[in-house]
């Protein structure tokens, strides 16, 4: 998979955009996923190491579970390391990365007010 192909299953969100945030030229490469109605993030595109990687929003509970269970997935790079976690695309089952992406995209969304 490559960087166009991992935004792509990011936007199947009706409320995802792409955005390049990072006006420095080193910083070009680093697409940040988020919500249109509420701008938070839901994911980072990037390479590192010449893997590419997405940081993903996590439960923490799960997060320390999926590291332990998986070696491609570690805390996120540059981001908090107890909420965030870092994907190893190509080492990842498609499934799962698709469940990650939906996982972090909810718990970024708005919430609902109970009445």
């Amino acid at each position: 998979m490559d960087k166009n192909d991992l935004i792509k299953r990011c936007l199947k969100f009706q409320d995802a955009v792409e955005t390049y945030p990072f006006k420095d030229k080193t910083y070009y490469e680093y697409a940040v996923l988020r919500h249109k109605t509420n701008g938070k993030w839901f994911g980072l595109v990037f390479y590192l190491n010449n893997r590419l990687c997405i940081n993903l929003k996590c439960n923490p509970v799960d997060s320390a579970i999926l590291r332990d269970e998986y070696k491609f997935i570690t805390p996120a790079w540059h981001m908090n390391k107890t909420h965030w976690i870092m994907v190893d695309v190509n080492k990842s089952p498609k499934d799962l990365l698709d469940a990650l992406i939906k996982e972090s995209f909810e718990l970024t969304a708005n919430k609902r007010k109970s009445k």
